[in-house]
């Protein structure tokens, strides 16, 4: 593997091929945007949307409201979280070099909800604009519990080890959460509401709240794509090439809880963006992380825009909440990759 990566995947030659991609990501990210604000129980036109967002007067008009209060947060928040959780499961495949991690590897959304349930049955919170940060912490916290269970040893938070861990601390929290919620009606119903992972009921207050930590992560995930180089040579090349290993994988799970848990915490848990998605941009542009990355923040949007579209789409005049789409759609998708293209190599 070592060779492979040394030669070919980090050959400057492939820079334009690999550029183009992304600019034809861009374009249709836009276009899957475009349809996101159009498409729904009640379409809207090109012209309404122009309108809308031009302040054309209707201020007062059931279109405007529904695009500018309603579709466009909802399509943002869908590109920054899809963004989020595509760079997430690059990452943490990447570090831990197991093909099927993902965000909820390190405990991300056991923490989530049992902070989640904190609020609702000790604090009385019902508000998702409010208990998104109770989501948000307990995210964090259990990502790096995980990682410091991890580090325990004279060898460090190996992969194995990462992995180990991170189940752990997901059967932990997981059993807590539930021994909650089977004497508590109530939470059961709220944590059945946030667990189905959905962009509906998401407007503008949590758009707003979530996006620093989004954005910062964004930007902090795509500088990481020689350091996972590095770590996918293996641990002894890293170090001889003046890496600091241990180090390297402290950051990457930072990042890692500051996107996967603010992502959840807005949203839910969102199944099979950053597990399959990574593995979509290995086979367009290789095993280079530092194409990888920014293949995964656009093509993860993208996926789950259309979910969510196709979901309301479909279960018209209501809607399919996106992660029951994502979870009908992604788990025979995942089985082909299986089946007939081997998991990419990390």
């Amino acid at each position: 593997m070592s060779s492979t990566l040394s030669n070919s995947a980090f050959s400057p030659r492939r820079a334009p091929v690999l550029g183009l991609g992304l600019v034809v990501l861009c374009a249709l990210l836009a276009a899957v945007a475009f349809l996101s604000v159009t498409f729904g129980s009640r379409d809207i036109g090109l012209p309404d949307v122009l309108r809308a967002l031009g302040g054309f007067g209707a201020e007062e008009s059931i279109t405007s409201t529904v695009t500018l209060e309603l579709r466009v947060p909802r399509t943002l928040l869908g590109v920054l979280v899809g963004a989020a959780l595509g760079l997430a499961g690059a990452i943490l495949q990447g570090v831990t070099r197991n093909p099927l991690a993902d965000a909820g590897i390190m405990g991300i959304n056991s923490g989530a909800a049992v902070l989640v349930v904190f609020a609702f049955t000790v604090l009385g919170i019902r508000g998702v604009n409010v208990y998104i940060w109770f989501a948000f912490a307990g995210a964090i916290v259990a990502t790096l519990l995980g990682y410091a269970i991890a580090s325990l040893g004279r060898e460090g938070a190996t992969p194995v080890k990462l992995a180990l861990a991170g189940a752990a601390v997901t059967a932990g929290l997981g059993s807590v959460t539930s021994g909650i919620v089977m004497t508590n009606v109530d939470a059961l119903n709220e944590l059945r509401f946030w667990q189905v992972g959905s962009l509906a009921g998401r407007y503008a207050p949590t758009l707003t709240g979530v996006a620093p930590f989004l954005l910062a992560g964004l930007v902090a995930a795509l500088c990481l794509g020689r350091a996972l180089n590095g770590l996918a040579l293996g641990e002894d090349v890293a170090r001889g090439l003046g890496q600091r290993v241990g180090l390297t994988r402290a950051v990457a799970f930072g990042v890692v809880a500051i996107l996967a848990g603010a992502a959840t915490a807005a949203c839910g848990p969102i199944v099979f963006v950053g597990l399959v998605v990574p593995h979509l941009a290995r086979t367009l542009c290789g095993p280079d992380h530092r194409w990888i990355l920014p293949y995964s923040m656009l093509l993860a949007p993208i996926v789950l825009l259309l979910a969510d579209v196709l979901g309301r789409v479909a279960g018209a005049p209501g809607e399919l909440q996106v992660g029951v789409v994502l979870g009908v759609l992604g788990a025979p998708v995942f089985v082909v990759i299986v089946r007939y293209g081997r998991l990419s190599e990390v």
